[in-house]
């Protein structure tokens, strides 16, 4: 069943929430265009255009909508309409960015929605002049990161969306076929699943699974050979899937086999450190420390992690330096790989929640190396 964007899943009480939030990081005011700040607050998936569409939300007075004339209908029918605040449509001659200026009057500092454009940023400074700009999204992250338990239920649901499609994954292998028709059929399974896009489909076979974000490309796939398959989409709620498993076309070599066993264990040394309390950091170091032991730790060049949720990339990021400690609700993903250059490469990744008793996994395919 899909989910679709629900009162559970984007409750009224955000608008609330994100004022208060904001009006306790000083700000006058959050200036919210199309991306996933604007659909966290209202649950309205606004269409990037050049016109401007933006939820302007003061500490003191009512919030407004300011939206293009011809997208008010889209914007009466969607979840925003349930938070009772002004629509004020704008025509093709009307300056939108001068409205919400001369509404918000004298403020001294705004939040920006993290994905508002460079050009509507220019503009609401013009027609804001003398206001600070900040990132609204230091404001929100407390709000995003922390996930309610229809959030929890819809990553929970895109995890298995996103298993159901890996399940298929081995009927797309064998010599001969090339990536980008693997990750053709893996697209297609992808909406097949129930997503509403196909975020990203990796197929790294051979020495292209070196490349932790490998394109799809025409290369073709070698017998004995071992292929990282990194896959993600949205679902109609919202919510995001990533994961990645590792398959090879009959038996990989000897030593892939060997460093796959430790990235097994380390990815497990990091899930099992998931609890409340412990700091992202800590989550990164029981993976990397897995690795280094084995002599591996030269070629684990990213982070561990990062969170999800209406974006496949979010707050928390798990990395050495990021002290903050993970809380129930934090929903992010663990992802040791290793990657030897011009040869070969592996990840194993799952998405977890933390709860109050640790880390619940959200994917449940094997983590095992699947030979097809």
């Amino acid at each position: 069943m899909k989910t679709e964007p629900s009162d559970d899943l984007y409750p009224v009480t955000r608008l609330a929430a994100a004022r208060e939030a904001a009006a306790a990081a000083g700000l006058d005011a959050l200036l919210l265009t199309p991306g996933p700040d604007l659909r966290y607050v209202t649950g309205y998936e606004a269409l990037p255009l050049e016109r401007l569409t933006c939820l302007v939300v003061p500490v003191r007075g009512e919030a407004f909508l300011m939206v293009p004339r011809l997208e008010l209908p889209a914007a009466e029918h969607s979840p925003a309409s349930r938070l009772g605040v002004e629509f004020v449509p704008w025509d093709e001659t009307d300056d939108p960015y001068a409205v919400v200026g001369g509404r918000l009057g004298a403020v001294r500092k705004v939040g920006l929605a993290d994905r508002m454009w460079a050009m509507q940023s220019l503009r609401l400074r013009d027609a804001i002049p003398g206001a600070e700009q900040v990132l609204a999204g230091t404001v929100l992250r407390g709000l995003r990161m922390r996930k309610s338990p229809a959030e929890v239920a819809a990553l929970r649901e895109a995890g298995a969306a996103i298993d159901a499609v890996h399940a298929q994954v081995p009927g797309f292998l064998r010599a001969g076929r090339t990536e980008r028709e693997v990750g053709r059929d893996i697209a297609e399974a992808i909406i097949a699943a129930g997503h509403s896009t196909v975020d990203f489909v990796i197929v790294g076979s051979g020495p292209n699974g070196a490349s932790p974000h490998h394109e799809l490309s025409d290369r073709v796939i070698q017998e004995r050979e071992p292929i990282v398959i990194d896959i993600g989409g949205q679902m109609p709620g919202g919510y995001c899937s990533d994961s990645t498993r590792v398959y090879a076309v009959g038996e990989p070599p000897a030593g892939f086999l060997k460093y796959y066993e430790v990235l097994r264990r380390a990815q497990q040394a990091a899930c099992d450190a998931v609890a409340p309390g412990v700091t992202c950091e800590a989550v990164d170091a029981a993976a990397r420390e897995v690795i280094a032991a084995e002599g591996y730790g030269e070629y684990f060049i990213h982070r561990t992690g990062h969170g999800i949720g209406l974006e496949t990339h979010e707050e928390p990021y798990i990395v050495a330096g990021n002290t903050e400690p993970l809380a129930p609700g934090f929903a992010f993903s663990v992802e040791p790989g290793i990657y030897l250059p011009g040869a070969h490469g592996a990840r194993i990744e799952d998405i977890l929640v933390c709860t109050d008793e640790g880390g619940e996994r959200v994917n449940h395919r094997p983590r095992e190396l699947v030979i097809v």
